[in-house]
């Protein structure tokens, strides 16, 4: 149970704030109805045919796949685009946008997520870090060279064999395409898109050196703690304060805010604080 206090508190850090940094995790996606791949058996509920396999979600989510068998590959990420196309960004990224309007806050994102629902919801693409990449941009296999490319592709998918019944393919070379996301053992990707976003952050920070900046962390687990540490790291800086939203290990250090619960609870929270 979140007091009546803590909401207060991280409304008076979003208030007195000179910038905004939202940072997020796979938690984000829950409240949208995406599923949640904590540990195997939430993997496995999402995808049944992967238990039955024994394939676990680092399994699933590995390049070798698109090398031994491209159909076998692009069915866990065809699924994953049709999914992603089809979900709607829940209300509090809609939040965080008014209250980038209201408080007239430089801001930025930055997510492991390669999902595209920050851009879904309208924030700015060029105020977006995607640190895993995104699987609406597709690359060469090989890689043929270092182009990246939209992912305009129509992949449907045999749910029962996770095998797709079309798979993309490299516009420069003609062998098999694969989503630019950062994978498990990966040794193909292509960083270049999302070293541009890198710098574009480093920039960002920069220009707010010394000012407050609100970090407001929404479901970043510890499994794979990219963001948690991001958080932290940018939250050491002074007049930084971070709020971390997660209904699991949700604990930091004051004088940061913790809140043991989903993100759009959690954003609603705040939003009743702020009051109009």
């Amino acid at each position: 149970m979140i007091s009546s206090d803590q909401f207060e508190r991280a409304a008076e850090i979003v208030r007195t704030a000179d910038a905004l940094l939202i940072t997020a995790g796979a938690g984000m996606g829950v409240d949208s109805g995406l599923p949640d791949f904590r540990g195997d058996q939430g993997f496995w509920n999402a995808y049944p045919m992967y238990k039955r396999l024994g394939i676990d979600f680092i399994g699933a989510a590995n390049p070798a796949h698109f090398e031994r068998d491209p159909t076998f590959g692009w069915g866990f990420y065809g699924h994953r685009t049709n999914l992603y196309r089809q979900t709607v960004p829940h209300r509090g990224f809609h939040l965080l946008q008014e209250w980038i309007d209201r408080f007239d806050f430089d801001s930025f994102v930055v997510t492991s997520n390669v999902d595209g629902q920050f851009q879904k919801a309208g924030f700015r693409e060029d105020q977006i870090l995607e640190v895993h990449g995104s699987i609406h941009h597709l690359q060469c296999l090989s890689p043929c060279g270092h182009a990246i490319w939209d992912n305009d592709e129509q992949i449907p998918v045999d749910f029962d064999t996770m095998r797709a019944e079309h798979v993309p393919m490299c516009r420069h070379c003609n062998h098999p395409a694969r989503p630019n996301i950062l994978m498990f053992g990966d040794y193909s990707w292509l960083p270049d898109r999302t070293h541009g976003q890198e710098m574009r952050f480093d920039l960002f920070l920069d220009q707010h050196q010394g000012g407050r900046i609100a970090v407001i962390e929404m479901g970043a687990g510890t499994s794979i703690p990219t963001i948690r540490y991001l958080s932290e790291r940018v939250g050491g800086r002074n007049g930084t304060r971070v709020i971390r939203i997660n209904p699991r290990e949700a604990h930091i250090a004051s004088p940061h805010i913790s809140m043991s619960c989903g993100a759009l609870e959690g954003l609603e929270g705040i939003a009743a604080s702020l009051g109009d």
